[in-house]
């Protein structure tokens, strides 16, 4: 439920970049959302026309890309990104840990016309 707020917060920011540029509507909204940021793009996908009626962002595309997580391997120091159910690394077989890839969560971008 708290992607519905997150949802409003958005739109809120698209129409104050939008108000800011002078502009008559928001095109699109581009959102990085990591698999580990808390979010999930469907859900705010979900809310997001309902809650932009009537608003700047009436219409707009919401594109959202999806992060991965990394896993770091402590032992050879590899990256990699996780298998289901394993983390495993794949280059020497000790268990990775999370790094900061896949905790993102931003705009990226706010087209206005």
């Amino acid at each position: 439920m708290h992607e519905y707020s997150i949802t409003e917060s958005i739109i809120k920011i698209a129409e104050k970049h939008g108000r800011e540029a002078g502009a008559s509507r928001v095109e699109s909204i581009t959102l990085i959302v990591g698999d580990r940021s808390g979010f999930i793009g469907d859900s705010i996908r979900m809310y997001f026309d309902l809650i932009a009626e009537g608003t700047l962002c009436e219409g707009a595309e919401l594109i959202i890309r999806p992060v991965r997580s990394l896993l770091r391997c402590p032992a050879c120091g590899d990256t990699f990104h996780r298998r289901p159910l394993s983390f495993v690394c794949p280059v020497c077989g000790a268990d990775g840990a999370p790094t900061e890839t896949g905790k993102e969560f931003h705009i990226e971008s706010i087209t206005v016309s």
